[in-house]
């Protein structure tokens, strides 16, 4: 395999002559054009997408009408995943111009990128992410982040240490409803503040484990890359392998946490962002779950998870039923429909001496019900950063380099609330965790959850 050194030194032979022949717009990228850490206002930011699937193309999305930047490369292991990118980029350029690569190293050696898209299978995110800021460039990260808290550790002091802007795809704080209800929370619209109710969909069960050819496609070795070498099976990789209609590594713990993590960091951000406090002093954690024995899908399809924090505060979450059958207290949402008048798949709700706000994508509701209608503008009141846009917000910082909406210290902590829950579920008994120090409290069994894993030779990324 070649080096990082040869394949930069082969990128920028090509570049130079493709940039001869006219075959790349002559784009001056804010890396050169800036001065002391800021970028020029007027500059254009060129970045590349690692990882083109539906949903690394969904947030492609918001970068391609950008007039301020440009989408100049795409990266994925899938031909036809970059096939798809190639097709959505090109015109909206109407031009030819998107290069295509079939490796991360490739994309990040080109010094004409300033910032990359990283929306990888989850155990790639922290290695392609560390990668990235070693190599200078910004980056919107995919949620979740690590398959341990180690990995979300080192990547937030690379981040630091590196001087990057990091935006976490938690794209709820750039949308209206989800930043007002963190606000009157945070300025005691609802008074004091004593229960939280967090859920998402739960993790499917299922999934072939019978080995099956290697789709010709695809990279499948690099898709590996530092997790364990298993057999390919149907639907591993792609959500349109018969008979799958959904992709299983989404619900395996080689490749990711499953929806405690993948679906839910989504509401316990906005759950943190309500009431950041939470994180402050020590506090116990405890929960229950229910993990599949059989199929390719080993992640909590049910779970109930309950944190008390030093305030007095008290944060419920639980996995809703999302191909397990049997309804349980770990899954039955019915309780807060009926309390809140809505239960979807999702979301966050406040409750507090003086009336509860919920709040999902579709949706705020208030009791009393003029809290919707209350102005954040009282004397003393405090203000969230207003974004419209996720990746508007993140090419902004990447101007001006203020940090973004979701910064990896803040991605780090909203991450951190999805492992404890998956540990407590896994250990079923009553955990405490120090924030300060980021450990359990004299507790080595569930400290030892918090570690790197194995990775398989080569693929050490750290």
């Amino acid at each position: 395999m070649k080096t990082v050194t040869t394949r930069r030194h082969f990128i920028r032979q090509n570049l130079a002559a493709a940039l001869a022949v006219g075959a790349i717009p002559s784009l001056v990228p804010v890396s050169v054009l800036s001065r002391a850490g800021q970028t020029a206002p007027n500059s254009r930011i060129q970045v590349g997408c690692i990882g083109t699937g539906p949903q690394g193309r969904g947030v492609m999305g918001g970068f391609l009408p950008q007039t301020d930047a440009r989408v100049i490369a795409v990266c994925d292991l899938a031909q036809r995943n970059l096939k798809a990118a190639v097709d959505q980029v090109n015109p909206q350029y109407k031009d030819k111009a998107c290069a295509t690569h079939g490796d991360y190293r490739e994309l990040l050696a080109r010094p004409d990128i300033d910032a990359v898209l990283i929306a990888t299978p989850d155990h790639w995110h922290v290695p392609v992410a560390v990668a990235a800021a070693r190599a200078g460039k910004d980056m919107y990260l995919e949620k979740p982040m690590g398959l341990t808290v180690a990995e979300d550790q080192f990547l937030r002091k690379t981040i630091q240490d590196q001087k990057r802007i990091f935006q976490f795809g938690t794209q709820q704080r750039s949308q209206e409803q989800f930043r007002l209800a963190c606000e009157l929370v945070r300025n005691g619209r609802i008074g004091k503040l004593q229960q939280i109710n967090v859920w998402c969909s739960a993790s499917m069960p299922g999934g072939s484990t019978t080995p099956a050819p290697v789709p010709s496609d695809l990279n499948y070795d690099l898709w590996l890359g530092p997790a364990r070498h298993t057999p390919y099976t149907p639907g591993k990789c792609f959500d349109s392998d018969p008979p799958a209609t959904w992709k299983t590594w989404w619900f395996n713990y080689d490749y990711a946490l499953g929806f405690i993590a993948g679906w839910g960091v989504h509401p316990l951000d906005i759950a943190y962002w309500g009431h950041p406090q939470m994180m402050s002093e020590t506090f116990e954690v405890e929960g229950k779950g229910v993990i599949p024995t059989e199929g390719a899908c080993n992640t909590s399809v049910a779970w109930d998870v309950n944190f008390t924090f030093a305030d007095g505060v008290r944060l419920c979450y639980r996995g809703a039923r999302n191909g397990y059958e049997p309804v349980t207290p770990m899954n039955d949402l019915s309780p807060w429909a009926k309390k809140y008048g809505r239960a979807i798949d999702h979301g966050t709700a406040f409750e507090g001496t003086d009336g509860w706000i919920l709040v999902d994508r579709g949706a705020i509701r208030t009791s009393p019900e003029h809290l919707i209608e209350d102005k954040i503008d009282r004397p003393g009141d405090r203000r969230l950063i207003r974004s419209s846009h996720h990746v508007r917000n993140f090419l902004d910082s990447v101007k001006s380099r203020v940090p973004a909406i979701c910064p990896i210290e803040d991605a780090v902590q909203a991450d951190i609330l999805c492992h404890l829950s998956d540990i407590a579920t896994r250990l079923d008994r009553k955990l405490k965790w120090n924030p300060r120090r980021e450990r359990f409290v004299r507790d080595d069994d569930a400290n030892r959850r918090l570690a790197y894993r194995p990775v398989r030779p080569p693929w050490n990324w750290r």
